[in-house]
């Protein structure tokens, strides 16, 4: 017998790497869940809720290239939009798996549970266009075409994309079959052109750097470019949303370039290059100090997924990948340009018995990551602070820089432990953040999963505070939990908690923490308005473009 509609797609995605299924079950759903557990090779993962899901498929792609998450129609499936959307903003190949009612039921217009009750039945598909490549709602017929249509768009833009399973077609077998799409192939003679005029750009230039993107890692193309690195010889800098793209161990790291906002020896080294070798960076407001970025677009060389721009010359359908291996052969080894040398953050300023602050904590947690580690920040004051720590050779420091959602780290920290089991995941999250999904580190144990988690408690929001107009204002205070009180009632039984409030027990906390063979979750009480620099440089900035 040939596999159902369902059993087809799980043995596709499993053959690219989806060992995981993240979701919440719900009826239209049952032939999808059912599916998971019955398939060998897969495990399901239960959330907490649909959002979460979302989230916890974001991290996991982050870490392994592609993932998977089930939901129902309607209220399931809307509830998970959001963290589809991130997905879609940060370039995440992430499959959404959604059960529908049977078609029987959508033929007749009847009005049923998780239906806006008009008997239309494809307001949620198309409420999700604009945050996917590429949808479908599978049957027997197109299953195996549409499978490989959807996987190819999934891969060729490093995106979401929607399965619909009606609850009848999903259990039907497969009719017909279907051969994989080919991969993106460059055209020869403007692969030959593009990667001549980058060679002659960078063989004349006195000064050149490289600053490495996020998409490079999304891409899966980390080792072509860390070999084009390593031929070529020139240094590199990395914004933040690119940060550990490479490692920054490396010799040829200079620092974080955040345009004009911090960092001054970076951004003068980097905007008074003759030329900057963009490898897949997105010019977004945090990632160039809120526009302050001035590299003379003259100067700039853009390889991008499926382009390359040198100047004012475009040259279309060349694959980064073939680039970035031609340009390894084809670049002379630069051994006459030299950065600034890489700074972190220093040492840890503060005695045992003093209020934990900024210059102590930061540096502080920057001393306690080690080797491979999985780093995960949330949005705000957490992600700023540890752009400028330099990380250990291995680590992946994953923050939602782009799409920004709060409360994104807790379920996305889950996600990408389960991706790497065998490495430290390690959260650092505000409490307001951590208030919006909190309830998914419940997770941790069900997995066997021993995370170390950090929440920074400061009475209420602080990135809010910092940006509006009053930051004393009622909508930046949250309720007050009993933090380490969470993760014993939430399943988490065995692990070590502590709450600090001076450096001295920080310090000890952390101690303790580093050889832990449980679960750790550490609340550190701060002042209110305790920020780091690049948050108040933000401000500044504009509150002066405010005022111009």
């Amino acid at each position: 017998m040939p596999p159902t509609v369902i059993q087809h797609v799980l043995s596709r995605l499993k053959a690219l790497g989806v060992t995981d299924v993240f979701g919440v079950p719900g009826d239209y759903a049952f032939p999808i869940d059912d599916a998971v557990s019955e398939a060998q090779g897969l495990n399901w993962i239960g959330n907490c809720n649909e959002l979460n899901a979302a989230y916890a498929a974001d991290g996991y792609a982050r870490i392994k290239g592609i993932a998977a998450v089930s939901t129902t129609f309607g209220a399931g499936e809307l509830s998970a939009i959001n963290g589809i959307a991130g997905a879609y903003a940060e370039h995440l190949s992430v499959f959404h798996l959604v059960g529908m009612p049977r078609t029987q039921i959508q033929q007749a217009r009847l009005a049923v549970h998780h239906s806006l009750g008009d008997g239309v039945f494809d307001s949620f598909y198309k409420m999700t266009e604009p945050v996917v490549c590429a949808q479908a709602i599978m049957s027997p017929e197109n299953c195996a075409s549409e499978t490989e249509r959807l996987i190819a768009a999934a891969q060729y833009h490093r995106r979401p994309v929607y399965m619909g399973f009606p609850e009848n077609y999903a259990h039907m077998p497969v009719a017909g079959t279907a051969v994989p799409e080919a991969a993106a192939q460059s055209d020869p003679s403007r692969l030959q052109a593009a990667v001549r005029a980058i060679t002659q750009a960078i063989s004349r230039s006195k000064t050149a750097c490289i600053l490495p993107g996020i998409r490079v890692a999304r891409w899966g193309l980390r080792e072509d470019a860390l070999a084009l690195l390593s031929a070529c010889g020139l240094p590199y800098a990395t914004m933040l949303m690119d940060k550990t793209v490479f490692d920054e161990t490396h010799p040829a790291y200079i620092g974080m370039y955040d345009g004009h906002l911090m960092n001054p020896e970076v951004q003068a080294f980097v905007e008074n290059c003759d030329c900057v070798l963009n490898l897949g960076t997105l010019q977004s407001d945090v990632n160039t100090g809120v526009f302050t970025a001035r590299i003379d677009a003259a100067k700039s060389i853009g390889v991008n997924h499926h382009d390359v721009r040198v100047g004012s010359s475009v040259f279309e359908n060349v694959e980064m990948k073939d680039v970035l291996r031609a340009l390894t052969e084809s670049l002379p080894r630069r051994t006459d340009i030299r950065g600034p040398s890489a700074q972190g953050l220093g040492e840890p300023l503060g005695k045992p018995n003093d209020p934990i602050t900024v210059e102590y904590l930061f540096p502080r947690w920057s001393q306690y990551f080690k080797r491979d580690d999985i780093v995960v920040a949330d949005t705000g004051t957490a992600s700023m602070g540890l752009a400028f720590a330099r990380m250990p050779e291995g680590v992946n420091f994953l923050s939602q820089t782009l799409w920004g959602s709060i409360g994104w780290a807790t379920p996305a920290v889950f996600g990408a432990a389960v991706a790497a089991s065998s490495r430290r995941a390690v959260l650092i999250t505000g409490e307001g953040a951590h208030q919006l999904t909190a309830q998914e580190i419940s997770q941790f144990p069900r997995r066997g999963l021993k995370p170390v988690i950090f929440v920074v408690n400061n009475n209420g929001y602080l990135t809010e505070r910092l940006f509006c107009a009053d930051g004393n204002s009622a909508y930046n205070e949250i309720a007050q939990w009993n933090y380490t009180a969470l993760p014993e009632a939430l399943g988490c039984k065995d692990w070590f908690t502590a709450k600090v409030t001076t450096c001295g027990e920080l310090d000890e906390a952390m101690t303790r923490a580093q050889d832990c063979t449980t679960g750790v979750y550490i609340e550190v009480v701060t002042d209110t308005l305790a920020a780091p620099p690049l948050p108040k440089q933000m401000r500044k900035y504009l509150a002066k473009m405010g005022s111009t």
